[in-house]
């Protein structure tokens, strides 16, 4: 990667405060996931309520980020920004003071939560308007990188919940909050010359094309892949293998810390060898590792298979946007929203069917084995789109498809 040249052109302070902002909101948005045993051992819930629980937010977000998308073309990325961190702030702090006493208390911070995963169409556009589409797998990678904050949600939030109660991690939650707020606020900038204002309407057009509705695809595969998983493996490994949360969360973030830090990684080898070549490796071992998480019974070798899959969605998250500036670069803002949309929705599929799988069969193995399926199809459309899209639009770009 040729961070160098991040410095000289651009502006990295936005991208470097992009990245924060990202980092916290996904800690947040994911914070029901990590904290998901506990607080379903506490207020009694089922298998089903539990996945409905951690998914709600991924629902949430997918929705609330075409609503930021069309914000930011407004208001700006930065104004878009900081009314969106205030909102989550408030959401958390009422959750820390007045507490969650009930199953639908859950599902109702999930749905504020998912402000803080709709920051995805606020980020990744700012800092990507600021750099040329040679440089967009890495750019968009580096700030995508944010979701990194999943990891440190598995890592510390059972530890803290273990130590002074659950519901005091939502409070913890407010001082990085704040403080990545403040930075935001004095480093972060919009990218200079006019935003074209989008309206539902410009939605709608875009949706009219073949090609919007098969990035849409590969990205509710991708970040639905790693962001259901990251939902999902505390109270996974709690259920199956009988873990404490706080061990549960040591081998949750060590799955998905490659998925995390594999985004720009994926970006810059999209860029090198064309984007559609990066999908392709990565949906077929994301496929694979899923089979063998769902067919192993000794830790050891289940974790190596979610190792694998978050490490392959993750660089396929990078793998797609650096794909999408190409055929959409006039309209990134509403296509980050659509496409982020369809991330969150798959996020929300993954999470809530291992949920119902484990409640309705007793086992995952259903629910895991479907999102493979998904990942064979989203091969079988690689090859379906690959001629068309380098003969066309894949011919006029200065990057390799």
């Amino acid at each position: 990667m040729n961070l160098s040249a991040i410095k000289r052109s651009g502006h990295w302070p936005t991208l470097l405060t992009a990245f924060l902002y990202f980092d916290v909101s996904f800690m947040v948005w994911t914070i029901l996931g990590a904290l998901g045993a506990q607080i379903g051992s506490t207020l009694g819930l089922t298998p089903q309520q539990k996945g409905l629980m951690v998914a709600v937010p991924y629902l949430s977000g997918a929705f609330l980020r075409i609503l930021l998308g069309l914000l930011s073309d407004r208001i700006g990325a930065k104004n878009t920004g900081i009314a969106a961190q205030i909102v989550v702030i408030l959401g958390m702090m009422v959750a820390w003071l007045t507490g969650l006493h009930h199953f639908s208390h859950t599902l109702m911070l999930g749905a504020v939560l998912g402000v803080a995963g709709a920051s995805f169409a606020v980020a990744l556009p700012q800092a990507g308007r600021w750099y040329p589409p040679q440089m967009q797998g890495l750019v968009l990678g580096l700030a995508g990188a944010g979701n990194v904050g999943v990891v440190i949600d598995a890592i510390l939030a059972p530890r803290l919940a273990a130590v002074y109660g659950w519901n005091a991690v939502f409070g913890l939650a407010l001082i990085p909050l704040g403080l990545v707020l403040a930075l935001y606020v004095f480093f972060a900038k919009d990218a200079p010359g006019e935003v074209k204002r989008k309206s539902l309407s410009d939605y709608g057009k875009l949706l009219k094309e073949k090609d919007a509705h098969w990035f849409c695809f590969f990205y509710t595969v991708s970040f639905g892949g790693f962001s259901g998983l990251a939902a999902s493996l505390v109270i996974y490994f709690t259920s199956e293998f009988g873990l404490t949360p706080v061990n549960a969360g040591m081998w949750a973030a060590m799955c998905t810390l490659v998925g995390a830090v594999g985004r720009p990684f994926g970006g810059a080898l999209a860029d090198r060898i064309g984007g559609l070549k990066a999908l392709n490796t990565f949906f077929m071992l994301a496929a694979g590792s899923l089979v063998l998480a769902a067919a192993s019974s000794h830790i050891a070798w289940c974790a190596l298979g979610f190792f694998l899959a978050s490490g392959a969605f993750g660089m396929a998250n990078g793998a797609v946007f650096q794909l999408l500036p190409q055929r959409f670069g006039k309209d990134m803002s509403v296509m980050t929203g659509l496409v982020g949309c369809g991330g969150g929705l798959g996020g929300f599929l993954l999470a809530s069917s291992l949920g119902y799988s484990k409640g309705l069969t007793g086992s995952y193995l259903p629910g895991l084995l479907t999102f493979a399926g998904l990942c064979a199809l989203a091969l079988v459309a690689l090859t379906l789109v690959r001629a068309r899209w380098r003969m066309t639009w894949g011919a006029l770009t200065e990057a390799r498809i």
